[in-house]
């Protein structure tokens, strides 16, 4: 919309507002979080200059204006006002861990309350039946996928981490050979990256099933997925908590692991192979015991 308002309107614009159009049109996101001083002194202009240009493209100011340009950066743009308001509030360093901490068991408790049981279920016996299972996470959710491919393979078949070092790309290219009986989990939260939306588009086109751990009925992933489980992740100050999400991975991957067949043998040959590598573990207590001291005879 502003774009389409600048376009109609650059032949009529001053050299200054001219200055302004190229700026907005190069770097809108950042022109969306700027207060009308902050704006102004970027580019060089008074405030009355910045005020001008708004109205010369047909809105009452640069509020409007700057609303309109917001508009559809919703999400993108949330936490940096967020972090705005709060910087305008400082509080103490022990305020901050309180109020985080308050965050977290606030978005636990609400991830709980939202569970819906049949998806439950209905995840866990998917991820059981498939016959390979591929996790897909990028960004910020790219930690939360290589928890959940911890502690999904000691049960699973064939699980696989799609973020791989040559990206994309990769995971492209490991979905070319899946379909039908195989799965795709996919993770994103705000702010949800196309790298992961595209994949789970792209296997869902090939016929794949796919599970998404997300945040919200409106998140890009849930209208791909066969199967979806939300987790709240809802702060004050970064773009998400991502203890409820946490959480919701350690909930799915203790009941995959409560419902795969011979779970209990499994445990047991995982505790078998990782005991020589823990510290004081059984393998190792020849090599870190000390040698006795013998006394030399006189």
């Amino acid at each position: 919309m502003v774009a389409r308002r600048i376009a109609q309107v650059l032949p009529q614009l001053t050299r200054a507002h001219r200055r302004m159009a190229d700026h907005v049109l190069a770097h809108p996101l950042q022109v969306a979080t700027q207060p009308i001083d902050e704006l102004a002194a970027s580019i060089g202009v008074s405030v009355a200059t910045a005020n001008r240009f708004a109205r010369a493209l047909g809105f009452e100011g640069y509020a409007t204006f700057r609303a309109e340009l917001v508009r559809g950066f919703e999400p993108l743009l949330a936490p940096v006002q967020e972090l705005r308001d709060n910087l305008a509030q400082p509080g103490t360093v022990a305020e901050v861990f309180m109020a985080v901490l308050d965050e977290s068991q606030r978005n636990i408790g609400a991830t709980r309350r939202s569970l819906d049981h049949a998806a439950c279920e209905e995840a866990v016996r998917r991820v059981l039946a498939a016959r390979t299972t591929a996790i897909v996470g990028f960004g910020a959710s790219a930690w939360l996928a290589g928890l959940l491919h911890h502690g999904l393979e000691s049960y699973c078949p064939d699980v696989r981490l799609l973020a791989g070092p040559a990206g994309v790309s990769q995971a492209a290219r490991a979905l070319a050979r899946r379909g039908p009986e195989d799965l795709l989990v996919a993770v994103a939260f705000p702010r949800y990256l196309n790298d992961t939306v595209t994949l789970a588009r792209e296997a869902r086109s090939r016929g794949v099933q796919v599970l998404a751990i997300t945040d919200r009925p409106s998140s890009p992933l849930a209208p791909l997925a066969d199967v979806v489980l939300y987790a709240q992740t809802g702060t004050r100050y970064r773009p998400n908590c991502e203890t409820g999400a946490l959480a919701l991975v350690e909930a799915l991957s203790s009941a995959v692991a409560l419902r795969a067949p011979g779970a209990y043998q499994t445990a047991g040959k995982v505790v078998d192979s990782v005991a020589p590598w823990l510290h004081g573990g059984p393998g190792r207590q020849a090599q870190v015991s000390p040698t006795p001291s013998t006394k030399r005879s006189r």
